[in-house]
């Protein structure tokens, strides 16, 4: 079950990424917290931080998926955690000295997302080097519960110590936590990496790497299936503090109750990705069933009448959401080529968090104009009618099997003469 952490650079690698991600969802509560407070619970404002915060993904994030490929990764990661860490101290000095304003909040939403766009591909395509392809499942999968775990962790504390000192000290938290990942990277020894051979630099790195994932059904499945749910269905970081602010009148602790409970199911499915791990390439229906599974409870929690039946709503809800992230990414990871895993990652990363500019605005209108239960019913509904899609599709081209029977046969019977 934990396989991965007997290699040694792994192990530097998993625990600098523990302290860092509670760092990081201490950042990401005070941040949605302090935006509301500035504009007076304005949602609309809320979600533009949060459309800032993943614009530069769909600037930046397919560039560097080639520079993944094209240069050292550890090398180029102990530079991006430099100057995330130095994002979130300055953010805090503004806070702490009662200097910040919404636009300062915007303008570093926006940098700390150009930071990230270049982050997340480049340490998604390094696991495969610290690890090799056996280990890639596993290593994702624990990834996974080290994150989760700090979802749990980070959200309880940041809603405690906002009551108790303020936002602002604990943007300067996680500059300093930033520096535990900064650490491992150091500490690793480079001898022992799995790297493959450094792309050359060339014209049309880029479109490359483009045309290897459309020629690849699997992976454009993926793809589509990721961009509908997360643009539409992963909104919890716009949704959860205008529910908990607007609906049910509670405060930042309630905020961040609701985040943890949120986050103690998708530990749960990031735990049961680990135990899955061991058991070979994961299969496309769980993704397809995950991914439905998720849109349907995502409606019924939209649909709860109290705070406590909300909160307790959420656990399942991150459980399959959980499921579903974590199968998607070991998925694309183990069809991708070596050599286009950076690229391929990079696209994987677009399509992941480049909706949500989009996503993130419309879930702020939707929740000004038709409540702010709206967005989980209507996101839910979406992520549910797209793995039903995605699954008919590709039980017509015989890329996945399911138990149809009768009508079904029917219906997806190939026309006579096309090639299985």
């Amino acid at each position: 079950m934990f396989s991965s952490l007997r290699i040694r650079n792994y192990r530097l690698f998993a625990t600098g990424q523990v302290v860092s991600n509670v760092g990081t969802w201490m950042q990401r509560i005070a941040q949605d917290w302090l935006v509301l407070v500035l504009t007076g619970n304005n949602p609309v404002a809320l979600g533009i931080a949060a459309a800032l915060q993943f614009l530069p993904t769909l600037m930046f994030s397919l560039w560097a998926g080639v520079l993944a490929d094209r240069l050292d990764k550890r090398k180029l990661l102990i530079g991006v955690q430099i100057g995330l860490a130095s994002c979130a101290l300055v953010l805090g000095l503004l806070d702490v000295t009662g200097l910040v304003t919404v636009w300062h909040v915007y303008v570093l939403c926006f940098v700390l997302g150009a930071f990230s766009a270049v982050e997340v591909p480049v340490r998604q395509s390094f696991v495969a080097e610290i690890v090799g392809r056996a280990q890639v499942a596993n290593a994702v999968a624990l990834n996974s519960t080290s994150f989760n775990l700090a979802r749990i962790v980070g959200p309880a504390i940041a809603g405690v110590m906002i009551t108790l000192v303020g936002t602002g000290w604990l943007f300067v938290g996680n500059a300093f936590f930033t520096v535990a990942v900064i650490a491992g990277l150091l500490m690793m020894d480079p001898a022992k990496l799995l790297r493959t051979p450094k792309v050359p630099r060339s014209k049309g790195q880029l479109r490359e790497g483009l045309r290897y994932v459309r020629k690849r059904a699997d992976i454009m499945t993926v793809m589509v299936l990721v961009f509908f749910v997360s643009t539409f269905g992963m909104t919890f970081f716009v949704t959860l503090a205008v529910v908990a602010a607007t609906v049910f009148n509670r405060d930042a602790a309630g905020y961040g109750l609701l985040s943890t409970t949120l986050a103690i199911g998708t530990l749960a499915g990031a735990i049961w990705a680990v135990k899955r791990s061991s058991r070979g390439k994961p299969r496309t229906s769980l993704l397809l069933g995950a991914a439905f599974a998720f849109g349907v409870l995502e409606v019924v929690v939209g649909l709860m009448p109290t705070y406590t039946s909300f909160a307790l709503a959420l656990i399942p809800v991150g459980l399959c959401l959980m499921t579903f992230m974590t199968v998607a990414n070991s998925t694309v990871q183990l069809a991708v080529a070596p050599e286009m895993r950076g690229r391929v990652m990079g696209l994987y990363m677009l399509v992941f968090v480049g909706g949500n500019p989009l996503g993130a605005p419309m879930v702020g209108w939707m929740a000004d104009q038709w409540g702010a239960r709206s967005p989980f019913i209507i996101g839910g509904a979406i992520a549910a009618v797209t793995a039903i899609t995605c699954g008919l599709v590709l039980l017509r081209r015989g890329g996945v099997q399911l138990p149809v029977t009768g009508w079904g046969r029917l219906l997806l019977r190939r026309p006579a003469g096309q090639n299985r």
